[in-house]
């Protein structure tokens, strides 16, 4: 089955100064989701528009470069873990919980990208209905033939020129 992209990460040494140029940049709203337990320093990106996806910005850890990754979300973590290593990649950040948050981990393809998995359901996408692309289309009443009016002998009546000046 087809996974879908449902989280994006922007990874920057200086978290604050990635969240007051990405927000200002794209007016995403970015809310605080730090954990004082684990030092993690990071924030949910709520992007504030129903198309497209939402994601999150942190700090790098421990002198880190600066990364992108985008996660893909599938129904078993671990599985998929065990696919990447047999199709040539290797596991970055094992299967990992986040209590209340997120279960995750991320993997380099066989060319070092680094790429994430989140556990969540899988949905298929619905197919059409037969028919239903006709239905949807604009029904259009037929066109009505102008009535003629019939010519009166009565006088035409003035024109009112109540409100205007």
């Amino acid at each position: 089955m087809a996974a879908p992209v449902t989280h994006f990460e922007i990874n920057a040494r200086d978290s604050k100064r990635a969240n007051q140029f990405y927000s200002g940049l794209f007016g995403w709203s970015i809310e605080p989701a730090s954990d004082a337990t684990t030092g993690m320093i990071y924030g949910l990106v709520n992007t504030g528009v129903k198309m497209g996806i939402n994601g999150g910005i942190g700090q790098t850890q421990a002198d880190g470069p600066p990364s992108v990754t985008f996660y893909v979300q599938v129904e078993d973590v671990q599985s998929h873990l065990e696919r990447v290593v047999a199709l040539g990649g290797r596991v970055i950040v094992p299967l990992t919980d986040v209590p209340g948050m997120v279960t995750f981990a991320q993997f380099a393809d066989p060319e070092g990208n680094i790429v994430g998995i989140i556990k969540g359901p899988q949905t298929p996408a619905k197919k059409a209905a037969p028919g239903r692309k006709a239905a949807a289309k604009k029904k259009v009443a037929p066109k009505k033939k102008a009535a003629t009016k019939k010519k009166s002998s009565a006088k035409p009546k003035a024109k009112s020129r109540k409100g205007r000046r």
